[in-house]
């Protein structure tokens, strides 16, 4: 079978390696369609991403659906949840398996991930999708759940306005998720002036903001009334402050962007004197099924944010595609190549 792996920065090769054995509670999977994440791109720019590096020749990709070969399921289709908690530490008995210390993540670290043909992966992390939902909008269920838990995080209520500094494909995904929740008002910003026509395209007031005066004009396009909840999700510095400026006294701000580095700075000034209430958001916390009740009802498309597809072969062209952010959302699709 076909496998990806990243030897170093920018250098995906592409070879020929022995089909998986699955361990007792796995099953093979022949992988449809993997999406290129964010955290994707920073193993490939960097090497790694925060304290994790890159220590042997890794498979990335976590955002992926596929169709279960093996065992008294075979032909099923499925998304893939990529976390893997312990669920013997007090965390996971808080319920909380995606902060698990000790949680083993598809494509990351020592756990390869979805960018080949065939993978091994326990049974309980493989969701059964229905028919009405292709392959790629599989893959998507992944961004779309964690765009649904840094939702939640927010505590955005129905009536209520929210900012979203960040458009990228999990920008775009918390945009429609708002109005589904019964937002009345959506800002959305962001650097790239593509992104920023899709969010207004998706219905957000949208604005190109680069710090200066434009969080002002985003301002007085709201009435001058701040919004009551935000979510950073472009992993900068300035995002986070943007995000403190549009709302109000009293109300929220969810960190979900994964910064180049270790650390951000925070506009604490800002913070302080509005007393709002800072709170970070890691991956998703087991919502896939909700994530599928949402697209199979046709309240969300995901495939929406996808604007590239590519072979495993062209896997390193996609990733350059992905680096460059002069679309959105990139498939990669190991096999089942075209759909």
């Amino acid at each position: 079978m076909k496998v990806a792996r990243l030897h170093g920065r920018g250098d995906l090769r592409v070879a020929d390696e022995p089909v998986p054995e699955p361990s007792p509670g796995e099953l093979l999977v022949r992988v449809t369609a993997v999406g290129i994440c964010g955290s994707d791109l920073h193993w490939y720019d960097e090497s790694g991403i925060g304290e994790a590096r890159l220590s042997r020749p890794l498979v990335l990709g976590h955002e992926a659906a596929g169709v279960i070969v093996s065992g008294p399921r075979a032909g099923e289709r499925v998304a893939v949840d990529p976390n893997l908690p312990c669920d013997a530490c007090p965390t996971c008995a808080r319920g909380l398996g995606h902060l698990c210390q000790q949680v083993r993540f598809l494509g990351h670290s020592d756990t390869d991930g979805a960018m080949r043909e065939l993978m091994a992966w326990p049974a309980s992390g493989l969701v059964p999708i229905p028919d009405t939902i292709d392959d790629i909008e599989g893959a998507m269920l992944e961004p779309l759940g964690v765009a649904i838990h840094a939702l939640r995080l927010a505590n955005l209520r129905p009536g209520g306005t929210i900012a979203i500094t960040g458009a990228g494909p999990i920008g775009q995904l918390l945009i429609r998720l708002a109005f589904a929740a019964g937002a009345t008002t959506v800002v959305a910003t962001d650097v790239l002036p593509h992104r920023v026509e899709a969010a207004r395209a998706a219905g957000a007031i949208a604005e190109l903001v680069d710090g200066g005066t434009e969080r002002e004009r985003l301002l007085a396009a709201l009435g001058g009334r701040p919004v009551d909840t935000a979510i950073e999700i472009a992993g900068e510095d300035d995002a986070i402050a943007t995000a403190a400026i549009l709302t109000r006294p009293g109300g929220s701000v969810v960190v979900a962007g994964i910064p180049a580095g270790n650390d951000s700075v925070v506009p604490s000034a800002v913070l302080r004197r509005k007393g709002l209430d800072l709170r970070f958001s890691r991956r998703m916390n087991r919502v896939h099924r909700e994530a599928i009740e949402l697209v199979a009802a046709g309240r969300i498309r995901p495939s929406g944010v996808v604007t590239a597809t590519f072979s495993l072969d062209q896997v390193d062209a996609g990733f350059r595609a992905a680096a460059r952010r002069d679309g959105g959302k990139v498939v990669i699709r190991p096999s089942g190549w075209p759909q």
